[in-house]
């Protein structure tokens, strides 16, 4: 189905807040980034994690990055698992993608093929989720490459309409529609996935404990003892 997505006031969404603001639930979500190689996954994860663009290789097995969004009522904690998309890793990635909340299929716009890769990705990833359990979202990248399309936007949608998924295009080189695509994401798995009875657990944050002074140091004492 495709998606309308919602305006975001001010650019991408802001990872820091005033803490007297903040909700007091945080919950992790696993998203995963699927698609074939040079469709522009690792551009987005940094766009989603950081609102930055960089040039990047070809991602070796996963790469792994945080961000998190503050909704009306909870605070989403997103882990993304960026996957290689070159064919001699295709085996190991439904480690990466298991028990995913949200995964996005990423094709890049410009590339026929890569859209044909998409489909079989959605086939694998129908495989291992449960239905319901994950929020999947078509994502045609690199709309910043309009006047090369290979793959129209219509398509793109028909696509989503026939297998039951959201959809949007991007440019995460010029950041277009990422953030927009990162708050809809959110919201669809917060309503899906976090109103199901153990769909998104809390995230605690671990206190950081100041070992030096729990244990004074004594230089002159001995790491072993003898005697009794």
């Amino acid at each position: 189905m495709g998606e309308n997505l919602p305006s975001v006031a001010g650019g991408a969404p802001q990872p820091h807040r005033d803490t007297l603001c903040r909700p007091v639930r945080t919950l992790r979500v696993k998203m995963v980034l699927l698609g074939g190689s040079g469709v522009g996954k690792s551009s987005l994860a940094l766009r989603f994690s950081k609102d930055e663009f960089r040039s990047t290789s070809p991602t070796v097995g996963c790469a792994y990055l945080t961000r998190v969004v503050h909704l009306s009522n909870v605070t989403l904690r997103f882990e993304m698992w960026d996957t290689a998309g070159q064919e001699k890793y295709h085996s190991v990635t439904p480690l990466y993608y298991r028990g995913a909340h949200t995964a996005l299929l990423v094709y890049d716009i410009s590339k026929r093929e890569t859209f044909i890769r998409a489909q079989v990705w959605l086939k694998e990833l129908e495989k291992q989720c449960t239905p319901g359990s994950t929020v999947i979202w078509l994502v045609g990248n690199k709309g910043d490459l309009a006047e090369e399309r290979q793959v129209s936007v219509q398509e793109g949608q028909s696509l989503a309409n026939e297998r039951g998924l959201f959809f949007s295009e991007t440019s995460a080189l010029s950041g277009d529609q990422v953030s927009e695509l990162l708050m809809a994401v959110a919201h669809r798995v917060y309503e899906c996935v976090g109103a199901q009875q153990g769909g998104l657990s809390e995230w605690q944050d671990m206190p950081l404990v100041d070992l030096r002074r729990r244990h004074k140091f004594n230089p002159l004492a001995s790491c072993c003892k003898a005697g009794p």
